[in-house]
């Protein structure tokens, strides 16, 4: 079946490599995954070895109808819909199930934004995705950005194998990696800092006292009085900091 473009549609056939996908998603507490874009139905043929259920989430209607042909005899739910729309209340979906899926670079972000503010959270996250967006989401000190905090904040974030292009059809222009969210009890900052956080990445390439002077109105002299009760350096810029400092400069900031 050709693939759609404009769906970002790269299928991936390496039996070994859908079958290592399909274990990391795995978990003895949960027997229900839900499958983004399960496409032909290659990944969602490994992770019926490791689970019961597949609720798969289809947007191409072509597939979604095929699919089920795929699968006789398994517990199988295909839900022919955008998944940025979906509602997972209406999944009907155990306490603990899992995420899977190999995603489009273009709503990479929102998917993963999705899951981790469900007020029914997966137990794991597991998502094949462009290597750098990978590599920029498990981003350490000196790298950060929002997407990465965004992400750490409310996950442990750790990096799986990377998947050469050569494996997918059609080749994408660019390698794959492999992405695994475990979301935490309990969120690592609050709203307000994720707020200060996106206005201090204003300007990624700027400092980061330059760029909060000019986003929050405060003095810059303020600021940097904070800064220095903070031991950070007045010539920081924003992936310099880690959630910590951010949390810490935050709470600074609203008692000064």
């Amino acid at each position: 079946m050709k693939n759609r473009k404009s769906l970002g549609q790269h299928w991936l056939k390496n039996r070994d490599i859908l079958l290592d996908i399909a274990d990391m998603a795995s978990s003895p507490d949960a027997d229900t995954v839900v499958e983004i874009g399960p496409g032909l139905g290659t990944l969602t043929s490994a992770l019926f070895q490791f689970f019961d259920h597949v609720v798969a989430v289809e947007l191409d209607d072509r597939l979604a109808t095929n699919l089920p042909k795929s699968f006789p005899g398994k517990n199988l739910t295909v839900v022919n819909q955008d998944v940025l729309s979906l509602e997972l209340s209406g999944l009907d979906l155990p306490e603990r199930y899992v995420v899977a899926g190999n995603i489009p670079y273009y709503i990479t972000s929102p998917i993963i934004q999705k899951f981790l503010h469900a007020e029914h959270r997966p137990q794991k996250i597991v998502l094949l995705m462009q290597k750098e967006v990978a590599e920029r989401l498990a981003a350490g000190p000196g790298e950060y950005s929002i997407l990465a905090l965004s992400a750490q904040i409310y996950a442990e974030v750790t990096l799986g194998p990377v998947v050469k292009r050569e494996f997918f059809t059609p080749p994408p222009k660019v390698d794959s990696q492999v992405v695994i969210f475990e979301p935490l009890a309990q969120a690592l900052a609050s709203e307000q800092t994720l707020s200060l956080i996106k206005l201090g990445f204003s300007a990624p390439r700027k400092k980061l006292l330059k760029n909060l002077a000019a986003t929050t109105h405060l003095p810059k002299e303020q600021l940097a009085e904070a800064f220095a009760d903070l031991g950070l350096s007045l010539d920081a810029r924003p992936a310099d900091l880690s959630i910590t400092e951010w949390c810490k400069l935050e709470k600074s900031l609203q008692t000064s």
